[in-house]
């Protein structure tokens, strides 16, 4: 897949990763269609988006309603005459203890980061089959691969998420759509800043949005399935080899930056 000359829907658009790598795309050549709930944010990233491809558009869209997800991602293939690439990037924090979260928390977290993207994903798919053509990208988290302390209900979505891409990746295999799977570390966005979460136990060092929109756009046109951004493939390995070790080493960090 290249991304010069591509039809792309990028979700979770007016912030973060999705605002980094909006303009980076059509910088490269991409019509984007960009999709958020934010309209003044979604609007000065179109702004820049058209400053390379005119033709790139805007979909205002609360991605917690999965209906409304469906028809944002089915309205942007008719407007923009097929898609390429999917980016499903869109996600929420929930940073709280599992012996505190309620309920309503968890299934707002897994609606969000998995539901949300997969109901988007089921309502493209026909299309991209039928012309046997296309890209669903998804962005998981290091955290879809690890467990984290004070975060079960979040990493239990983008374990979901991961879940899924794998075998979404089998099923389609020989088929002309392919998958990708974006595993972004510790990245310097407002998912640390959202209300309604506990405090991070994490604070630094960070990377940048806009390093991570340069590695999705690589792994888009690279051919590997999954990439982690930056390079963390060596702690997770770790842990699948020494699970006991790795939790006592967590459990340690957890302890200290939770120390007065």
């Amino acid at each position: 897949m290249q991304v010069a000359g591509s039809t792309v829907l990028l979700t979770g658009a007016s912030s973060g990763i999705g605002a980094a790598l909006a303009p980076l795309l059509a910088e490269r050549g991409a019509t984007v269609g960009i999709v958020a709930r934010r309209a003044d944010r979604l609007v000065a990233v179109l702004e820049q988006c058209q400053q390379h491809t005119p033709a790139s558009r805007l979909y205002v869209t609360d991605l917690s309603d999965p209906e409304a997800a469906e028809e944002a991602v089915l309205r942007a293939w008719d407007d923009m005459g097929g898609l390429d690439i999917v980016v499903n990037n869109a996600a929420i924090p929930k940073r709280r203890l599992t012996q505190e979260i309620t309920v309503a928390e968890l299934q707002e977290t897994m609606l969000m980061n998995f539901e949300s993207p997969v109901r988007l994903t089921l309502a493209v798919l026909p299309r991209m089959l039928e012309r046997d053509h296309g890209m669903i990208v998804n962005v998981g988290s290091f955290g879809g691969r690890v467990g984290i302390p004070g975060e079960a209900a979040y990493c239990a979505s983008k374990f979901a998420l991961t879940g899924w891409s794998e075998s979404m990746a089998l099923d389609l295999c020989h088929t002309g759509v392919e998958v990708r799977l974006i595993l972004p570390g510790a990245i310097a966005t407002e998912i640390w800043e959202q209300p309604g979460n506990d405090a991070p136990l994490f604070d630094g060092p960070f990377e940048t949005a806009e390093s991570v929109g340069l590695g999705i756009m690589a792994a888009i046109e690279g051919d590997t399935f999954e990439a982690y951004l930056p390079d963390m493939l060596p702690i997770v390995e770790m842990k699948t080899s020494d699970i006991d070790g790795f939790f006592a080493a967590t459990v340690a960090y957890a302890d200290e930056q939770r120390r007065p």
